[in-house]
């Protein structure tokens, strides 16, 4: 069953197993050890097994072996196949150089902000505003260790770059609500609404 597209996680177990054959929790100990963990998600590992069930159906990875040590349950190390290094390749290609229209929950709670009113929505920005801060801290501090090749921290350069213009917007909205230049009330927006019937 070949998968024609793959996931974050997907791609990812490949390119782990091309570095080298590993276990599941070998797997996602080096995904949190390399910080692959702040683009991809692996909080649940179901959602690993899940993945590796998958790409073994697609014949992409196999079992090398599965091994017993008497200190761990019995763990199966897989290996990438010559039809998940041609899958890889593929996937990083399109990822790389297709835009893909995702669907994240912050402008899908901004489309209905409007439900608050202007005091609210300012305050739960300030808040965001404060994370956003942190976690611009965080990237910062990562790319200060000269040790690791930048093209090996290329992801914490992109995830600054976008956290340091999510800082900004949100510091302009904030400022916007604060100086009264963004308001609204529940009648401005039915008079707009009657006027797009």
């Amino acid at each position: 069953m070949p998968l024609d597209r793959g996931s974050p996680l997907a791609l990812t177990v490949l390119a782990l197993l091309r570095y080298r054959p590993l276990h599941p929790y070998g797997i996602q100990r080096l995904l949190k050890q390399w910080g692959k963990d702040q683009v991809v998600n692996v909080g649940q590992r179901t959602g690993l097994y899940r993945t590796i069930d998958r790409l073994g159906e697609a014949g992409l990875i196999r079992v090398r072996e599965t091994g017993r040590d008497q200190q761990y349950p019995e763990r199966t190390v897989y290996e990438i196949t010559d039809d998940g290094q041609v899958a890889l390749r593929r996937w990083l290609d399109e990822m790389l150089s297709v835009p893909r229209q995702e669907f994240p929950q912050f402008p899908a709670a901004l489309s209905n902000a409007l439900m608050l009113a202007p005091e609210e929505l300012a305050q739960a920005l300030e808040r965001r505003e404060q994370v956003v801060a942190g976690t611009l801290a965080a990237l910062e501090e990562q790319l200060s260790d000269a040790s690791v090749p930048r093209v090996a921290m290329l992801e914490v350069e992109y995830l600054r770059a976008v956290t340091e213009a999510e800082a900004r917007w949100l510091r302009a909205v904030v400022e916007d609500l604060r100086g009264g230049r963004l308001t609204w009330s529940r009648e401005s927006l039915e008079e707009a609404a009657t006027a797009l019937e």
